[in-house]
């Protein structure tokens, strides 16, 4: 019941965002390019990583599993255009506002970000590494994604900050 409630709270918050985005925003491609910026995290939060990089799942919303460019330890995708995650990120300046839009799935915080053209961005809250979930336009509808991706994030990546 509760992972129910979650997911539904999830969808109504992006689908929310989604009608309050302005559609005359130019198009932003970070969530469809498969060329990522690697994270450099500390020695920590890329333990955290490498630990999550070996229990992510082969599919996400049904779409398989990919490298991203360059190939790392700390990315992967799913899909075209790519459901792309990065780990070991820095704080997200969103962070510091207490308005900032929020979701909780199996267990895990996520704040989300519009991004322009449609894209969002979500990354992980309350946790002793930050990894960011770039959901492309094309995927941004559904958080189904973080329900795939909340197990191997709560097992691997410790509460905490």
């Amino acid at each position: 019941m509760l992972y129910r409630r979650a997911v539904l709270i999830a969808v109504s918050a992006v689908a929310l965002l989604s009608a309050a985005a302005d559609c005359s925003m130019t198009a932003d491609t970070s969530g469809t390019d498969e060329t990522v910026a690697v994270p450099v995290p500390d020695a920590r939060a890329a333990g955290y990583c490498r630990a999550l990089h070996r229990e992510l799942p082969p599919k996400v919303e049904g779409l398989s599993r990919h490298d991203l460019k360059p190939e790392s330890e700390f990315t992967a995708g799913w899909g075209d255009p790519a459901i792309q995650l990065r780990c070991g990120v820095p704080r997200p300046e969103i962070l510091k506002d207490p308005a900032a839009a929020g979701v909780t799935v199996d267990g895990v915080g996520w704040v989300i970000e519009q991004r322009p053209g449609g894209v969002f961005r979500l990354t992980t809250t309350l946790r002793k590494a930050y990894v960011e979930v770039t959901l492309p336009t094309k995927w941004a509808g559904d958080v189904g994604a973080l329900t795939d991706l909340a197990g191997p994030v709560r097992k691997t990546i410790p509460e905490g900050v």
